[in-house]
């Protein structure tokens, strides 16, 4: 793969790391500094005419500025002549605003669609999107890859037969039932109203997890507000056992101090966004997975011109 490029932003270098490990490939060498004002200077130290450029970064906290860094980079490798540039972007920030709900409202994921479009990308590699209809925001090829097989080989892992898996919300009802299915488990949904952006108020569940092992599976945890509500009702209704597993740890606000303080007994997050080591400190029953593999998988695959649709989560 000798015309392959892959290079990282500032916002999860780690895991652009693991990637490039996977496949093989070194990073790419590119300098990415701040102005004394904090404006954001690149510069590729590289050549990449003609090549297949990846840039790796994900729009996670302080998610502003990875953003423009993002959007720097990709527009930098349009004008040094790359071939075709792919945003990786492990955990898509601002996916949550993808319609108007009410008036005088803007639908943010469209504008970043139209941002990372007009900057240079051919492509973008995500992982399970807030809403995937956001892939039909843009007009170039979208990759929205699951974390599936990364969770279902960890609850595998843990031993502990079957699982019942219960849908924090009736709009997450279609993720939890392909789980189910992978898994051969029942089905249960929480019946929740939101009384604000921040606040959750939990009604009831719908279904049986009385004596269960409990799995509840979503794409992010920001401020623990469901998961910590989810987690003590399911326990209040009998539920022996509860894991916890979302894609992005987005864990922002009193979410540390919620799920250490919720009866949660195996909680995952993969590393799409960084978890400090103060955070896995206070959270001792906090697994992070790596999406390392699958991201670098299907890099490979689009790189080779290969299908990644086996990659896809399957129902």
């Amino acid at each position: 793969m000798t015309d392959l490029r892959i290079y990282s932003g500032r916002g999860n270098r780690a895991l652009s790391q693991e990637i490039a490990e996977y496949l093989g490939n070194p990073l790419g060498r590119v300098q990415i500094e701040n102005f004394p004002d904090g404006e954001i200077s690149v510069k590729l130290l590289d050549d990449v005419r003609g090549r297949d450029a990846f840039f790796i970064q994900p729009t996670c906290p302080p998610g502003n500025e990875n953003l423009v860094e993002l959007l720097i980079c990709i527009d930098c490798m349009r004008r040094a002549s790359a071939k075709r540039i792919t945003a990786v972007i492990p955990y898509f920030g601002y996916a949550r605003q993808d319609r108007k709900d009410e008036g005088r409202v803007p639908i943010t994921a469209k504008l970043v669609a139209n941002l990372l479009t007009t900057a240079g990308t051919n492509r973008v590699l995500t992982l399970d999107l807030h809403a995937a209809q956001i892939q039909g925001f843009f007009d170039i090829p979208v990759d929205n890859l699951s974390a599936e097989p990364v969770f279902s080989a960890y609850i595998a892992s843990l031993d502990i037969g079957p699982v019942t898996l219960v849908s924090p919300d009736v709009g997450n009802v279609k993720r939890a039932r392909v789980y189910a299915n992978r898994l051969g488990g029942e089905l249960a949904i929480i019946d929740k109203r939101r009384v604000s952006g921040s606040e959750i108020k939990t009604m009831a569940i719908i279904g049986d997890v009385k004596d269960k092992t409990v799995l509840m599976v979503d794409d992010m945890i920001a401020t623990g507000g469901t998961v910590a509500q989810a987690s003590e009702l399911v326990r209040r209704y009998g539920a022996k056992r509860v894991i916890v597993a979302a894609t992005h740890g987005v864990l922002c606000g009193p979410a540390v101090e919620r799920l250490a303080a919720a009866p949660i007994d195996h909680l995952a997050v993969t590393d799409t966004i960084p978890v400090s080591a103060e955070v896995r400190r206070r959270l001792p029953n906090l697994t992070v997975l790596s999406v390392g593999e699958l991201l670098g998988e299907a890099i490979r695959r689009i790189h080779r011109h290969e299908s990644v649709s086996s990659l896809f989560m399957k129902e």
